[in-house]
């Protein structure tokens, strides 16, 4: 039998059996040279990659897999021993050095289907699978619209074609019903520091300007201007003051009512409130009201603010604005200033948004992700949420659902 041995292990999970193994391990002096293991349901697999201990120490180098058979025989575990080359372990141990990256599933329920585009998608573009991690609870079996479902899945290798390979990927997710985000597993995805939020149908549901103009009875048209500018089809700064000017006169008592009726996009306070408990640094980096964006970061504590701030002469608005507008430049310069201001790098920077004037900030974030976006915003931006709430964002950091409920109730 060669020196390196793969022990492969199978069986029910229980206490105390990694104990024994070690002590064995030990007992006969072996190697370790990788291990790994993972639990399905309540039954575990279990790698050790194992080198014997070198002829002439006064070891019977067989006897150890005599003793793992006998030990793990009574446990109800199942064990395989497969020779391993030194030739092949070599090979193997310089493919570790590969590029590593990881690729996330988020839907509300797991397929096949999701599986089999995933490993095809994968398997063409020359990357292979390494791990495979759920980071959401277990499904229930009674189907939830709420339910939430989210698989990690590590690579090895990097994608031949990586334009080509994204445009895929993004294919996919709208075939599978799911969202497939990929990124580098690198030191700054571990160390995001700051998170960079638009406001309007990212925090929020809707527009606040369109909710306005309904008020002020030009709805239809400051909606259809607003759909053109977030398609990227109206330069922004041109269509915000198209719409500013069709609120002149509206009764500064609406404003007031806008906001009562403000609701929160789903998993948003989830969301802020884990990125908090983790020592993450926020904003709101907005298009829309500095208005409606105080009170948001008021309710959610919001580290940073930007808006627009709405004039407001003698109980009524006027029609425009205060100093610059903030649009799509604006908002990658605010980004910018942000990060300097918090002593990071721009790869250290999250920034989530769903309009045609979010795409700067987003291109210049090291995690840039279209939330709900736009058709143009969603094939442009590195990663796309549209299945999931706001929370769905931690799973791409890596948090698991276990992690988010210590957190919060810590």
């Amino acid at each position: 039998m060669s020196e390196i041995v793969l022990v492969h292990i199978l069986g029910k999970d229980q206490s105390g059996v990694m104990k024994t193994i070690a002590d064995l391990l030990v007992q006969h002096a072996v190697k370790i040279l990788d291990i790994n293991q993972a639990v399905v349901h309540d039954h575990v697999t279990l790698g050790l990659l194992i080198q014997l201990a070198p002829r002439g120490q006064g070891i019977e180098r067989g006897l150890i897999f005599r003793d793992l058979i006998f030990y793990l025989t009574q446990k109800g575990l199942n064990v395989k021993f497969l020779p391993v080359e030194e030739a092949g372990y070599e090979q193997w141990a310089q493919h570790q050095h590969q590029p590593k990256s990881i690729l996330t599933l988020l839907a509300r329920h797991l397929t096949g289907e999701q599986l089999l585009a995933i490993s095809s998608i994968v398997s063409r573009y020359g990357l292979n699978i390494v791990h495979i991690h759920r980071l959401s609870w277990p499904p229930s079996l009674e189907l939830s619209a709420q339910q939430k479902v989210c698989v990690e899945f590590g690579m090895s290798g990097e994608p031949n074609e990586p334009d080509q390979f994204r445009a895929e990927l993004l294919h996919a997710a709208g075939r599978i019903d799911a969202d497939i985000a990929f990124q580098k597993d690198n030191a700054y995805r571990r160390n995001r520091r700051l998170v960079v939020f638009d406001m309007d149908s990212t925090l929020i549901e809707g527009e606040v300007i369109d909710e306005l103009a309904k008020r002020a009875g030009v709805g239809v048209e400051v909606m259809r201007v607003t759909e053109l500018a977030m398609r990227g089809e109206l330069d922004f700064k041109a269509s915000f003051a198209r719409r500013l000017n069709l609120l002149k006169g509206l009764s500064q008592s609406v404003l007031d009512e806008v906001l009562s009726d403000l609701r929160l996009t789903e998993g948003a306070e989830r969301l802020v409130k884990t990125l908090k408990a983790l020592g993450f640094k926020t904003a709101i980096v907005s298009g829309g009201f500095s208005f409606f964006g105080q009170a948001l970061q008021r309710r959610l504590g919001i580290d940073h603010m930007f808006a627009n701030e709405l004039e407001v002469e003698s109980g009524y608005v006027t029609g425009r604005v205060k100093g610059d507008v903030v649009d799509g430049a604006r908002k990658a310069q605010i980004v910018r200033q942000l990060a300097a201001q918090e002593d990071i790098e721009l790869e250290q920077v999250i920034a989530v948004g769903d309009g045609a004037n979010d795409l700067p900030m987003l291109k210049i974030a090291g995690l840039g992700i279209a939330f709900r976006a736009k058709p143009i915003v969603e094939q442009t931006a590195k990663q796309a949420i549209s299945t999931l709430g706001l929370d769905g964002i931690l799973y791409l950091l890596g948090v698991r659902d276990s992690d988010q409920i210590d957190l919060i109730d810590g």
